[in-house]
C-alpha cells in the first residue's frame, strides 16, 4: 500500500511522535549527567529564545517553535533540552571528574548560560563502575539521610543523600556492575525524574500551609452559621447572604488551589512510578529511596489531599445548609403570602359590605329625586283639573319609583359581575 493511499488525520504525526520525543540516552561508564529544570512561567518563550541562542552560540540550528526536544554536542558531551507543562529541563552528559564530588567541568551552565527562568530542581548524578574507589566514594554523602538501593536486577547500585551541593544540585552516584549503554541511560534519566517529579509534587505543601487558616476559618464560619440555623434566627435573609459570601469564598479557595494540588497529585504518581520501574531492592543496613521518599513526601501530600477534601466538604455543607435555609425562607414567605391573602379577602368583604351600604343609600337617593321630579308632574296634572290630589299621587309613586330604581342598579351590578 502506497503513503498516499488513504487520507491522514493531522494529528497522526504528533501521536506517533509523541512515543519517541524522549528516549533514553546512551550512556557509556563512567558519565556524569548535570540536569537542571527551570519553571517557565511565561509560557515559555523566555525559555525558547535562551535555547536559541545557546544553539546559536555553537553553531547549531535553533528548535522549531513547537518543538518539545532540542539536543546537540556541547563540548565533550551532549546537551539535551525537553519542554514540560510548566517547567523544562536542560540535561548534560559529558565525562565525569577525576573523583565524584568534585566540580563538573565543560558543561554549559557556567556564567555565560542565560537562565530561562526560576531553578526549581537540579541533579548531579554520576555513573562509574562498582569497583572499591567508587564504592569508597560513599562515605561523602550524608548518613543522616543516606539512601542505597540495588536496581536494575543487581546490575546497578543508587546512592544519593537528597541533600544540595555547592551549586544547589542533588548528589546521585550509580555504581554499574553490569549495564549496558542502553539500560544505563534509561536508569539515570528515571533517576533524575525522580528528584525533578518529588520536588515539584512538593510545591503544593506551601500553598497548603497558606490556605490553610482560611479553610479553618470557613469552617468555624460554617458552625456559627448552623447554629444561628438551629436558634431559629429571625433574620433569615441576612444568614442567606453570610452563607453565600461564604461558599464564594470556598469557591475562591478552591478555584486558587485546583491546578497545583491537582500537578501535586500527577508529579507524585510519576515519582511513584519511576521508583517502580527502576526496579529497586533494600541494601541490608541502608534505607531505600522509596522508604525515605515515602517517609519524608507522603506526609507533606496527604496536607495536601486533606486540605482539598476540607474544601470539597464545606463546599457541598455550604450547598446543603443554603438549601435548608432557602426552604426555610420559602415556607416564611408563604405564611407571609397567607396571611396577606386573608387580609385581602377580609378587605374585599369590608368593600362588598360598604358597596351594598353605598347602593343602598344610592337607590334611597336615586328614588328621592325620581319621586321629586313625578311631584312636579302631579302637581301640573292637579292643575289641569285631574281628580287625584298631587300629594296623594306622589305618595302612591314613591314604592313604584324606588323598586324601579333598585331593579335597575341590580341588573347594571349584575353586569358587572358576569
Amino acid at each position: 500500500m502506497g503513503r498516499d493511499r488513504f487520507p491522514t488525520d493531522p494529528r497522526r504525526a504528533t501521536v506517533l511522535g509523541e512515543i519517541h520525543a524522549r528516549p533514553f540516552p546512551l550512556i557509556n561508564l563512567p558519565r556524569v549527567v548535570v540536569t537542571i529544570a527551570f519553571m517557565t512561567e511565561d509560557g515559555g518563550d523566555r525559555d525558547r529564545a535562551a535555547l536559541a541562542e545557546l544553539s546559536r552560540r555553537q553553531g547549531v540550528p535553533p528548535p522549531a517553535a513547537d518543538a518539545r526536544t532540542h539536543s546537540f554536542i556541547f563540548g565533550r558531551g551532549r546537551l539535551r533540552w525537553e519542554s514540560h507543562t510548566e517547567f523544562s529541563t536542560y540535561s548534560w552528559d559529558g565525562p565525569p571528574p577525576s573523583r565524584f564530588g568534585e566540580p563538573v567541568e565543560g558543561h554549559p551552565f557556567g556564567a555565560e548560560f542565560d537562565a530561562p527562568g526560576p531553578m526549581i530542581a537540579g541533579v548531579h548524578l554520576e555513573i562509574r563502575p562498582k569497583d572499591d574507589e567508587s564504592e569508597a566514594a560513599l562515605g561523602i554523602f550524608d548518613k543522616t539521610s543516606f539512601c542505597y538501593s540495588e536496581m536494575e536486577g543487581g546490575l546497578a547500585f543508587a546512592a544519593t543523600d537528597f541533600r544540595q551541593d555547592s551549586d544547589g544540585l542533588t548528589r546521585m552516584l550509580v555504581l554499574s556492575d553490569g549495564l549496558t549503554p542502553a539500560r544505563a541511560g534509561a536508569l539515570a534519566m528515571r533517576l533524575i525524574d525522580i528528584e525533578v517529579y518529588r520536588t515539584l509534587a512538593l510545591l503544593g505543601l506551601p500553598l497548603a500551609h497558606d490556605i490553610g487558616p482560611t479553610v479553618q476559618d470557613l469552617e468555624e464560619q460554617l458552625v456559627h452559621i448552623t447554629d444561628e440555623m438551629k436558634g431559629g434566627t429571625d433574620d433569615s435573609r441576612a444568614l442567606l447572604q453570610e452563607m453565600t459570601l461564604a461558599a464564594a469564598e470556598v469557591e475562591a479557595a478552591a478555584a486558587r488551589v485546583l491546578y497545583r494540588f491537582g500537578a501535586s497529585r500527577a508529579y507524585d504518581d510519576i515519582v511513584r512510578e519511576r521508583l517502580s520501574s527502576v526496579g529497586e531492592q533494600p541494601v541490608p543496613g541502608s534505607e531505600s529511596w522509596s522508604a525515605f521518599l515515602q517517609r519524608r513526601t507522603a506526609p507533606a501530600m496527604r496536607t495536601c489531599q486533606s486540605i482539598d477534601r476540607r474544601l470539597a466538604t464545606l463546599s457541598e455543607k455550604l450547598s446543603r445548609a443554603a438549601n435548608l435555609l432557602r426552604t426555610r425562607i420559602d415556607v416564611e414567605l408563604e405564611h407571609q403570602n397567607r396571611d396577606l391573602l386573608t387580609s385581602m379577602d377580609r378587605r374585599a368583604r369590608l368593600q362588598l359590605r360598604l358597596q351594598q351600604t353605598v347602593e343602598g343609600l344610592s337607590v334611597a337617593a336615586i328614588g328621592y329625586y325620581v319621586v321629586g321630579l313625578f311631584g312636579y308632574l302631579a302637581k301640573a296634572l292637579e292643575e289641569e283639573g285631574f281628580p287625584i290630589h298631587s300629594t296623594t299621587m306622589t305618595a302612591a309613586f314613591v314604592p313604584v319609583a324606588l323598586l324601579a330604581v333598585w331593579l335597575v342598579v341590580r341588573r347594571i351590578r349584575r353586569h358587572h359581575a358576569d
